[in-house]
């Protein structure tokens, strides 16, 4: 049994991903900013634990972390307002990288997106550019820590049923389930050999375990 820290823990990919962790035996606690979600996320079977990353310092999210042996960070600003973005999608991810750090749990599994590159190409002007920027800063960031990371990046979100199946670096803004991005996210959480890779994926043929485990493309961290 692992202990899971899901940060955004009532997004629709979380939401997806805390029952798979629960049914194989693991302990989840699934932040979240509104309380009125606390309902559903309990119906998960994670624990729910009201707290606002935007606003918790880096003491705070150290305490709120440490105990756990692994964090997933699944949330977001939703875009829209790019000073929001910024401060969730950036600086609150990387103060909760800095406190995972801070607090001795180095396994740490960013969602991230597949065109988080640094010539991801998007417009300034664009207002998909405040998260695009935002994203790329925090994987970045936790690049260069210490810390046991993944970086995983699909494609454009369905709600389409799983698949069970995905493949790796596929052209373009690649469509993918929600229901595989849980999968991956879980079966990342149990494959070491995952550590220190950006995994960039979306809909494909190889079933997922297999996919995650294939050679690693010349380039890629």
């Amino acid at each position: 049994m692992s202990r899971i820290l899901v940060f955004g823990g009532h997004g629709r990919v979380a939401r997806l991903l805390e029952p798979l962790l629960v049914e194989r035996g693991d302990s989840v606690t699934a932040v979240i900013r509104n309380p009125d979600h606390e309902a559903d996320v309990a119906a998960t079977g994670a624990t729910p634990l009201v707290a606002d990353v935007e606003t918790f310092d880096l003491d705070q999210l150290r305490d709120l972390v440490a105990g756990h042996d692994a964090v997933v960070w699944s949330a977001g600003a939703g875009g829209g307002d790019p000073e929001r973005t910024y401060a969730v999608d950036r600086d609150a991810a990387i103060r909760t990288m800095d406190a995972a750090a801070a607090a001795g749990v180095p396994r740490y599994v960013m969602v991230s997106w597949i065109g988080s590159r640094p010539d991801h190409g998007v417009d300034p002007e664009s207002s998909f550019f405040a998260y695009a920027d935002a994203k790329l800063a925090a994987d970045q960031h936790l690049q260069e820590s210490r810390l046991d990371w993944t970086i995983l990046g699909p494609g454009s979100l369905t709600l389409d049923p799983p698949t069970g199946r995905i493949s790796l670096d596929v052209p373009g803004i690649a469509e993918v389930a929600r229901a595989d991005v849980a999968a991956v996210i879980a079966a990342t959480l149990v494959d070491d050999s995952t550590i220190a890779r950006t995994i960039r994926f979306g809909m494909g043929d190889v079933p997922i375990g297999a996919a995650l485990s294939e050679e690693r493309p010349a380039g890629e961290p």
